[in-house]
């Protein structure tokens, strides 16, 4: 790992790399995951799902089901209370009522492994036996699995009374545009003059791109147990990245206030943004309510493939047209995301960030989201941003090629710098572009000389505007010993328990390991948004810094008792307390704590924090590759990955998280996707035929850290979750260009496209 940094700070803890406090419980396997949590009397739940990728419900009989010994529930659709409420289609596709009927059809099924019908019985097998005879009648409807072909006019229609939302910001509600279709919303991001910026431009390039669903590789699949008690107190333990979303949706669905849910968040074995939205969550909870007993359902691999939410594939048109010193004049493009089965894929994530880290006076950006019948798609990190950066990095390397320029000195002479209008039409703090181009075009391995036959180098750069910023909160117990219990709701997907407890450290002038960090549960702790959107070191952190801040203060004043002075005579540095009347009169935090039952006892504060994002990111890759012409193979010789992170906070951590988003990202472009057939059926469902990258498919992934700090965060530190996944499909895109001499311009880049690619390019 390199670092480069232009930090004025000066830390204590950030930037080491202390011993994680869930390390030792998940080797061990003591840690409890979904599936491991088991309470007195539980039942199983089991789900029936559609084997119809398109058909209306017109009947569901469960009486042979309910009679069957074992079975002690059988829910459906038209047990949700909510569906008594209309269908708001225009309120996009994350509505407590649009996920209830994908929690449950209710008229029509819309994909293959679209829940039907939950049973709950004495065991598994009896659970499985009963959802074979539940009998349910359907008309067949045609599928549509193309998103081209699901915006046509003579498209299957999934939702009879879906019309397009249209909007210009990427987080407004839009207008009703009336026109009725699959097409949920269109986006629109316009600046400047667009035929104008073509007409000043000497060169330019224009391609089609197409991306497939891919899923977000977590390991654990979803798992939640939940038990509606007598007195109308529903518990649910769950994997899950949002506690309190899973409270607030499973209590709209289920018509039960929130006081009255409670949410506990058990450990989470791999997420990437897909594990935001519950499936089992309502289903368990009416299983509960009618057998009268903790219900615990677990999903089969299969049915976390078929039924839950991928990230959208996509189709997008790139033209980019600069003049001939090297400046990019104009910027179009046309994205049309994969939404699934309900409106809500990420087309606004890729369409704002799509072009941000390049300075461009002249763009014109038109996204639509379109439903189709597939799962409803899901966040998988930087949702919508890897498709659309591979399309737009592809098109600059070309680009550059074009121009005879260097590809990475193209990149850093169209640089964003701070100032510069960013996507949302506003300036741009200051952030790395400048700083991560610089180090990649100065980094040895750009310059290396490639050593054989079949070798070529791509690069790109991935760009992340401002994400986070939903609210979390903290709570810091001051123990009499100087140790602190720190308590948020932030669910910890990948070390951020370790992040946080290193932050409070860090404030408070103590060592991480006198900070035992823990996640409550809903009721334990006040509304901390999902561990999404690179917000938990960021949000979380801020929170837990102005606790820290309210304990300092609270500490000042008990020291003020015993040195019988002011609180604002009393200094705090470094984790000393000093008088300014007497230097003499020092104690350190440790020493304070100790003196907390003789100056009023314990001390504990609380407190949260909403920031408006976590701001601006970039990334930046280099990797060279060696293609076999004959079977298409694509080898991983040599990867470095740049990220400017703000501030390191832990070191091993974020070397974890930028090597982590190359290796999803490289699966991404080579092997991953979901294959359908005609008739909507996913036929990879499973591990064994969906191919997921292992450690023989890369080389050791080297880091290069760069620390511009942000402004918006007392540390400086940034978000490190996402945007390492940017950049990687473009990257190894280009270096597969740069091998062969072919443009491939569909992911994934399978040997067998790669062949016939190939075999096209010589027949010309």
């Amino acid at each position: 790992m390199e670092a480069t940094s232009d930090s004025p700070h000066q830390f204590r803890v950030l930037g080491t790399s202390p011993i994680r406090p869930d390390g030792l419980s998940k080797v061990t396997g003591r840690a409890c995951f979904g599936a491991d949590f088991l309470m007195t009397g539980t039942l199983h739940g089991k789900i029936l799902r559609s084997t119809y990728a398109h058909a209306r419900i017109l009947s569901i009989d469960t009486s042979e089901a309910e009679a069957l010994p074992g079975v002690k529930a059988v829910v459906t659709a038209e047990d949700f209370p909510i569906l008594n409420q209309p269908m708001d289609l225009s309120q996009a596709g994350s509505t407590p009522r649009a996920m209830a009927e994908n929690d449950l059809a209710h008229k029509k099924v819309l994909y293959r492994g679209h829940a039907i019908a939950g049973v709950a019985a004495t065991s598994i097998h009896i659970a499985e036996k009963a959802l074979e005879l539940i009998k349910v009648d359907f008309d067949v409807l045609a599928p549509v699995l193309d998103v081209r072909q699901a915006m046509a006019d003579d498209a299957p229609i999934l939702h009879e009374n879906l019309t397009t939302m249209f909007r210009t910001g990427g987080f407004t509600q839009g207008d009703d545009t009336g026109i009725k279709g699959n097409i949920a919303g269109h986006v629109k991001v316009l600046h400047g003059d667009i035929v104008e910026g073509f007409k000043h431009s000497d060169v330019i390039v224009e391609r089609e791109l197409r991306t497939s669903m891919v899923h977000q590789g977590y390991i654990e699949p979803f798992a939640a147990t939940a038990f509606w008690s007598p007195d109308d107190y529903l518990s649910i333990w769950t994997s899950t990245q949002n506690a309190f979303g899973i409270r607030n949706t499973t209590s709209a669905i289920l018509g039960l206030p929130e006081s009255r849910v409670k949410v506990v968040p058990l450990e989470v074995g791999g997420g990437f943004g897909g594990k935001g939205t519950g499936y089992l969550e309502p289903v368990a909870a009416l299983l509960s309510k009618k057998s009268s007993a903790p219900v615990k359902m677990v999903m089969t691999r299969k049915e976390v493939f078929e039924g839950t939410g991928p990230t959208s594939g996509t189709f997008i048109r790139c033209k980019i047209g600069a003049d001939s010193d090297g400046y990019i004049k104009a910027a179009e493009m046309h994205m049309a995301y994969e939404a699934g089965a309900f409106p809500g894929s990420p087309v606004s994530g890729g369409a704002f960030p799509a072009l941000g880290a390049y300075k461009i006076d002249n763009i014109l950006i038109d996204g639509y989201d379109v439903v189709l019948n597939k799962p409803k798609t899901q966040s998988y990190r930087a949702p919508g941003q890897p498709q659309s950066t591979h399309a737009v990095e592809t098109v600059i390397d070309e680009l550059a090629e074009k121009l005879d320029m260097d590809p990475m000195e193209f990149r850093l002479k169209n640089a964003v710098r701070e100032g510069d209008m960013s996507p949302t039409g506003l300036p741009h703090s200051r952030f790395g572009c400048v700083e991560v181009e610089t180090a990649m075009k100065a980094h040895p391995h750009y310059n290396a000389p490639l050593q054989g036959h079949n070798q070529g180098r791509g690069v790109a750069v991935g760009y992340r505007m401002h994400a986070g910023g939903n609210g979390s909160s903290a709570t810091l117990n001051v123990n009499d010993n100087g140790t602190i219990s720190l308590i948020t709701g932030s669910a910890d997907l990948s070390g951020s328990r370790v992040s946080l407890a290193m932050q409070a450290a860090e404030a408070l002038g103590i060592d991480t390991e006198d900070v035992n960090p823990s996640v409550a549960d809903t009721d334990s702790i006040g509304f901390t948004s999902g561990s999404f959107g690179s917000r938990i070191t960021f949000d979380t952190g801020r929170a837990i810094l102005n606790a820290a801040g309210m304990v300092v203060e609270q500490m000042k004043e008990r020291a003020a008792l015993l040195w019988e002075v002011r609180p604002e005579d009393v200094d705090f540095t470094d984790g000393m307390f000093t008088c300014r009347l007497n230097t003499n009169e020092r104690l350190t935090f440790k020493g304070m704590a100790g003196e907390m039952a003789n100056t009023g006892g314990a001390i504990t504060c609380s407190a949260s924090d909403f920031q408006g994002g976590v701001g601006p990111q970039l990334s930046g890759n280099i990797v060279d590759v060696e293609v076999d012409p004959e079977t298409g193979k694509v080898e991983i010789l040599r990867y470095t990955t740049f990220m400017d992170v703000g501030q390191v906070v832990h070191k091993s951590n974020v070397e974890g998280q930028m090597q982590g988003g190359v290796l999803q990202g490289a699966g991404w472009a080579l092997n991953e996707e979901y294959f359908y057939n005609e008739e909507g059926v996913m036929v990879n469902s499973s591990l064994l035929d969906y191919r997921m990258p292992t450690t023989t498919d890369l080389p050791m992934i080297d880091t290069v850290i760069i620390e511009v700090p942000n402004s918006r965060h007392p540390f400086g530190i940034r978000g490190v979750g996402e945007t390492p996944v940017v950049p990687p499909l473009a990257a190894i895109a280009n270096a597969i260009y740069n091998a062969t001499g072919v443009r491939l311009t569909k992911l994934p880049m399978s040997p067998s496209t790669i062949v016939e690619a190939l075999s096209q390019n010589s027949d010309c």
